[in-house]
Formats: structure tokens, sequence, C-alpha cells
């Protein structure tokens, strides 16, 4: 069972990011359990995506520990509690401009470091880096497959459909070329 935990503020489309993810699983035939927790529904405010994806049914309902697969929108969200939910295997997603280096978690975890915001500036996202991290999240895991996220991205995207597949498409590169924004 692959298991996912999204952490963004109000706003940077966390909440989206596990709805498309969730989705893209889905259309590859998978079964998924996610959902979404959030304080005061406002600009801002943490959000949290929880995703379970696998090739049958999830019987599980319980938190996610040690998951396969940790998205952080915002490294001031990079807390001990955050963190605590991680286990030895997990990666770390970290929207940031910083090399993984730069944390001090980066001593006990994998992590991988994208400055995403500066994709979505690139794309006419302004500050929506959800796509751009989405796009990341699949060149690390390497599913689910490209080509199925970006027909999501194309079906299930509010505005600016172009913008997100681009975005989307360049995290993904950056991930899978190692390369620099």
């Amino acid at each position: 069972m692959l298991q996912f935990i999204i952490q963004g503020r109000g706003g940077q489309g966390a909440q989206k990011a596990g709805e498309l993810l969730a989705e893209a699983f889905f259309r590859e035939g998978n079964y998924i359990q996610a959902y979404s927790t959030y304080g005061g529904a406002r600009r801002g405010t943490p959000v949290s995506s929880f995703i379970k994806v696998d090739d049958k049914p999830i019987r599980l309902r319980c938190d996610i520990e040690n998951p396969d697969m940790m998205l952080c929108f915002d490294a001031s969200l990079l807390s001990d509690a955050f963190l605590s939910r991680a286990g030895e295997k997990t990666t770390i997603l970290i929207n940031c401009g910083f090399q993984p280096e730069y944390f001090e978690a980066s001593k006990r975890f994998k992590i991988v470091t994208l400055d995403a915001i500066a994709v979505a500036q690139r794309t006419q996202m302004g500050r929506i880096v959800n796509t751009a991290l989405v796009g990341a999240c699949a060149a690390i895991l390497k599913a689910p497959n490209i080509d199925v996220l970006i027909q999501v991205l194309k079906d299930k995207s509010p505005a600016r459909v172009e913008q997100n597949v681009q975005a989307c498409l360049e995290g993904y590169r950056l991930v899978t070329e190692g390369g620099k924004n």
C-alpha cells in the first residue's frame, strides 16, 4: 500500500493536490482512501490531505504513520509533529529554494526540494504550487503515470488548465532530470 500525507496552507492547493493524486491512482485501477482536514476554512490556515492507494480494497481505517511520501507545501510547516509521522523509508518533498541538506531532518529522512513557487510563477500560476509538487511527487515515486496525471489535470482543473499542465510537467522534469529551477 502507498500512503501519502500532504501538508499545506489554505489557498496553496494542498487539498486539490490530494484529490488529483487520488483520481490519477483511481484511473489506473487502484483502490483509494482519501480525506482532508483543515482548521478554519480560510486562506493561510494549515490543511492536510491523506491518501492510501492499493491494488486491493483498503479496509484499514486509521491514521497514516510512516507514509511513503510526505509533501510539504510550506517549509514553515516542517514541525516535529509533522516529522514524527515519517518513517525511515519516507520521502519528504518540500516546496522551497534550499538544498535538502539545509534541513536538519535530512540527516534522518530522504528529503527532496523543489522551488515550486518559482515553477508556478514561470507558468503563470502565481503562488499556487500544487500542480508542480504533484508532478514532482509522480517523478519521485514513478507513479501515478504522468500521462494519466496530465489527463486528470485537464479534466479536473477549475481554471488555467494549460498553466496547471505546464507546472506539473515542469515539476516532473526538474525531479526526473535533477535539474535546477
